[in-house]
Protein backbone atom coordinates (compact mmCIF):
# COMPACT_ATOMS: atom_id res chain seq x y z
CA UNK A 1 0.00 0.00 0.00
CA UNK A 2 2.79 2.46 0.78
CA UNK A 3 4.63 1.54 -2.34
CA UNK A 4 1.70 3.01 -4.74
CA UNK A 5 1.60 6.23 -2.78
CA UNK A 6 5.40 6.70 -3.31
CA UNK A 7 4.93 5.44 -6.83
CA UNK A 8 2.50 8.22 -7.12
CA UNK A 9 4.12 10.82 -5.32
CA UNK A 10 7.28 10.29 -7.65
CA UNK A 11 5.37 10.36 -10.60
CA UNK A 12 3.70 13.70 -9.89
CA UNK A 13 7.39 14.54 -9.21
CA UNK A 14 8.57 14.10 -12.34
CA UNK A 15 5.60 15.57 -14.08
CA UNK A 16 6.00 18.31 -11.93
CA UNK A 17 10.15 18.79 -12.98
CA UNK A 18 9.12 18.71 -16.62
CA UNK A 19 6.17 20.89 -16.46
CA UNK A 20 8.63 23.48 -14.82
CA UNK A 21 11.46 22.50 -17.49
CA UNK A 22 9.78 23.31 -20.29
CA UNK A 23 7.57 26.28 -18.84
CA UNK A 24 11.25 27.58 -17.87
CA UNK A 25 12.49 27.46 -21.25
CA UNK A 26 9.18 29.24 -22.63
CA UNK A 27 9.98 32.28 -19.34
CA UNK A 28 13.33 32.16 -20.28
CA UNK A 29 12.95 32.82 -24.21
CA UNK A 30 10.32 35.43 -23.53
CA UNK A 31 12.23 36.92 -20.95
CA UNK A 32 13.05 40.47 -22.77
CA UNK A 33 9.45 41.07 -23.59
CA UNK A 34 8.33 39.96 -20.00
CA UNK A 35 11.23 42.26 -18.38
CA UNK A 36 9.90 44.81 -20.46
CA UNK A 37 6.29 44.45 -18.95
CA UNK A 38 7.82 44.26 -15.04
CA UNK A 39 9.24 47.67 -16.20
CA UNK A 40 6.10 49.03 -17.68
CA UNK A 41 3.56 48.45 -15.13
CA UNK A 42 5.44 47.05 -11.71
CA UNK A 43 8.82 49.10 -11.22
CA UNK A 44 10.27 51.82 -13.62
CA UNK A 45 13.72 50.56 -11.94
CA UNK A 46 13.40 47.45 -14.17
CA UNK A 47 13.74 49.63 -17.61
CA UNK A 48 16.24 51.69 -16.60
CA UNK A 49 18.60 48.59 -15.41
CA UNK A 50 17.00 46.87 -18.09
CA UNK A 51 20.28 44.91 -19.82
CA UNK A 52 22.08 44.36 -16.21
CA UNK A 53 18.65 42.21 -15.11
CA UNK A 54 18.09 40.77 -18.32
CA UNK A 55 21.73 39.20 -18.20
CA UNK A 56 21.34 38.54 -14.50
CA UNK A 57 17.98 37.04 -14.81
CA UNK A 58 19.09 35.45 -17.93
CA UNK A 59 21.84 33.60 -17.04
CA UNK A 60 20.37 32.84 -13.70
CA UNK A 61 17.50 31.22 -15.78
CA UNK A 62 19.70 28.76 -17.32
CA UNK A 63 21.27 28.00 -14.38
CA UNK A 64 17.56 27.61 -12.62
CA UNK A 65 16.99 24.92 -16.26
CA UNK A 66 20.16 23.11 -15.78
CA UNK A 67 19.19 22.24 -11.85
CA UNK A 68 15.97 20.99 -13.19
CA UNK A 69 17.23 19.23 -15.91
CA UNK A 70 19.61 17.40 -13.24
CA UNK A 71 16.76 16.75 -11.11
CA UNK A 72 14.68 15.20 -13.96
CA UNK A 73 17.70 12.92 -14.33
CA UNK A 74 17.68 12.02 -10.80
CA UNK A 75 14.10 11.19 -10.67
CA UNK A 76 14.97 8.81 -13.87
CA UNK A 77 17.07 6.62 -11.39
CA UNK A 78 14.67 6.53 -8.63
CA UNK A 79 11.55 5.46 -11.08
CA UNK A 80 14.37 2.72 -11.61
CA UNK A 81 15.15 1.79 -7.95
CA UNK A 82 18.62 2.51 -8.55
CA UNK A 83 19.21 5.92 -7.10
CA UNK A 84 23.13 5.35 -5.82
CA UNK A 85 24.93 5.73 -9.07
CA UNK A 86 28.00 8.47 -9.57
CA UNK A 87 25.77 10.02 -12.11
CA UNK A 88 23.59 11.00 -9.52
CA UNK A 89 26.45 12.67 -7.65
CA UNK A 90 27.61 14.55 -10.67
CA UNK A 91 24.33 15.89 -10.85
CA UNK A 92 24.30 17.11 -7.39
CA UNK A 93 27.96 18.38 -7.76
CA UNK A 94 27.26 20.30 -10.35
CA UNK A 95 23.37 21.83 -9.02
CA UNK A 96 25.69 22.58 -5.94
CA UNK A 97 28.11 25.17 -8.71
CA UNK A 98 24.62 26.20 -10.55
CA UNK A 99 22.96 27.12 -7.28
CA UNK A 100 26.68 28.89 -5.83
CA UNK A 101 26.91 30.64 -9.74
CA UNK A 102 23.24 31.80 -8.99
CA UNK A 103 24.34 33.43 -5.61
CA UNK A 104 27.08 34.73 -7.61
CA UNK A 105 24.87 36.64 -10.16
CA UNK A 106 22.54 37.89 -7.98
CA UNK A 107 24.86 39.30 -5.84
CA UNK A 108 26.18 41.51 -8.48
CA UNK A 109 22.54 42.75 -9.17
CA UNK A 110 22.45 44.14 -5.28
CA UNK A 111 25.06 47.16 -7.28
CA UNK A 112 22.59 48.19 -9.56
CA UNK A 113 19.15 46.86 -8.79
CA UNK A 114 19.03 46.17 -4.22
CA UNK A 115 15.63 44.39 -2.91
CA UNK A 116 15.01 42.58 -0.22
CA UNK A 117 13.88 39.41 -2.16
CA UNK A 118 17.69 39.56 -3.59
CA UNK A 119 19.05 38.99 -0.82
CA UNK A 120 16.70 36.16 -0.12
CA UNK A 121 17.52 34.78 -3.56
CA UNK A 122 21.58 35.03 -2.18
CA UNK A 123 21.29 33.19 0.66
CA UNK A 124 18.33 30.23 -0.41
CA UNK A 125 20.69 29.33 -3.18
CA UNK A 126 24.16 29.83 -1.81
CA UNK A 127 22.36 27.11 1.41
CA UNK A 128 21.11 24.68 -1.67
CA UNK A 129 24.66 24.93 -3.46
CA UNK A 130 26.41 23.87 -0.27
CA UNK A 131 23.83 21.69 0.64
CA UNK A 132 23.94 19.96 -2.73
CA UNK A 133 27.69 19.48 -2.38
CA UNK A 134 27.08 17.94 1.02
CA UNK A 135 24.80 15.69 -0.27
CA UNK A 136 26.82 14.60 -3.12
CA UNK A 137 29.32 13.57 -0.88
CA UNK A 138 26.65 11.16 0.82
CA UNK A 139 25.66 9.87 -2.22
CA UNK A 140 29.40 9.20 -3.28
CA UNK A 141 29.50 7.03 0.22
CA UNK A 142 26.24 5.16 -0.67
CA UNK A 143 27.68 4.12 -4.14
CA UNK A 144 30.80 2.97 -2.78
CA UNK A 145 29.12 0.92 -0.03
CA UNK A 146 26.49 -0.31 -2.97
CA UNK A 147 29.75 -1.22 -5.21
CA UNK A 148 31.35 -3.17 -2.29
CA UNK A 149 28.46 -4.77 -1.42
CA UNK A 150 27.50 -5.82 -5.28
CA UNK A 151 31.42 -7.54 -5.15
CA UNK A 152 30.58 -9.64 -1.87
CA UNK A 153 27.41 -10.70 -3.64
Amino acid sequence: MKYMSHEKLIKFTSMFLSFMFYAGIVVLIGLPFLLKLAGDYYDSDITKQFWPMLFVVGASGICGLTIVYQLRRMMKTVRDQNCFVTENVSSLQLMGKVSLVISVLFILKIFFLPTLATFVIILTFFIAGIFSHVLSCVFQEAVRFKEENDLTI
